[in-house]
């Protein structure tokens, strides 16, 4: 009777571990939700609940990672991404978000720092693409760091055609786009729009029209620009951050506000947001929209959303102080 009775508490002391493992994968989905509706506070909140029961949780520490990396915090997100990788060293995602904050410092820092990070930046993007070369963010952003850097960290044109090359079987858009970015640092305009314009015909997408009107934009095109916009706008179904980015550069060219202001409104109303544009900087970004057009009430309101979002991040404090 005793040996049974041991029996059934072992039955329920296992089954109370993995209700406890479910409760924490719930957690560490709701925390990726938080994360990518903007609403960072509780996502480092539920995070670090996680952490202190699960301190290894490599997906965990990634997730943090970024939340600090959405917030512009270089050292902190550095230091989770760091901890996500050695505690999951094959993760390709994780390498990348890792070079990502790499950058972020390297962006900041005095030349001598900055060459040391830019090293590491090359290192976990090649090891991202390397993992997962179906990873075709990793490999866009290593395109960049090669297109960018100087040969002496670890870039050089030659690198970037040689990826591109890679991608054309599978991710041809985005290797037109790559092409697009080396011809345009060879000052070669006009190779670089044909680029661009064969990144819009091999997927139609809207990112690929938005990046086709921010290189008019930089070419002083304004109407070839608006047009390439609202033609990727009309492409873009789900939504999704390509409407931030086509208001940047609306509001960087100093054309349409009201689109721009009905781009950010949807974006945000959206269920296709994500930190690839953090709703909280969205909104901070609305708020600026709204103020320039002299509608201080409605800036304020944004403000206070952005800072209720992201109370760490420095811009929407200062947004609110200034108001």
């Amino acid at each position: 009777m005793a040996a049974k009775t041991n029996l059934i508490y072992i039955r329920i002391a296992l089954l109370l571990v993995l209700l406890s493992g479910v409760r924490l994968l719930a957690d560490d989905t709701m925390a990726n939700a938080y994360l990518q509706q903007g609403r960072v506070d509780e996502a480092r909140t539920a995070l670090q609940q996680i952490l202190a029961a699960q301190p290894d949780n490599a997906h965990a520490h990634q997730l943090l990672c970024r939340v600090y990396y959405a917030q512009d915090m270089a050292d902190l997100a550095i230091h989770e991404c760091e901890l996500a990788a050695a505690n999951d060293p094959g993760n390709s995602n994780t390498q990348m978000w890792l070079g990502r904050a790499y950058g972020m410092k390297a962006s900041h820092a005095n030349p001598i720092v900055a060459f040391g990070l830019a090293r590491k930046v090359r290192y976990a993007f090649e090891r991202a693409v390397e993992l997962d070369p179906g990873n075709v963010q990793a490999m866009s952003d290593l395109g960049e760091f090669y297109v960018q850097a100087p040969a002496i960290v670890g870039g050089g044109l030659d690198k970037a055609r040689v990826l591109a090359d890679r991608m054309q079987p599978r991710f041809s858009s985005q290797a037109h786009r790559l092409l697009a970015l080396i011809a345009n640092e060879n000052k070669d305009t006009t190779t670089a729009e044909a680029e661009f314009k064969k990144a819009v015909l091999a997927g139609r997408t809207a990112a690929a029209y938005v990046d086709l009107g921010q290189f008019y934009q930089q070419q002083s095109q304004p109407a070839k620009a608006l047009e390439a916009i609202k033609t990727g706008i009309e492409a873009d179904r789900r939504k999704d951050a390509v409407l931030v980015d086509a208001a940047s550069i609306l509001t960087s060219m100093n054309q349409s506000p009201q689109l721009a202001e009905d781009l950010l409104r949807e974006y945000l109303a959206s269920p296709a947001k994500s930190d690839d544009a953090p709703a909280f900087k969205v909104r901070l970004q609305l708020g600026n929209l709204l103020a320039r057009q002299g509608d201080a009430t409605s800036a304020q309101r944004e403000y206070v959303a952005a800072a209720t979002l992201a109370s760490n991040y420095a811009p929407a404090r200062k947004s609110l102080q200034g108001s």
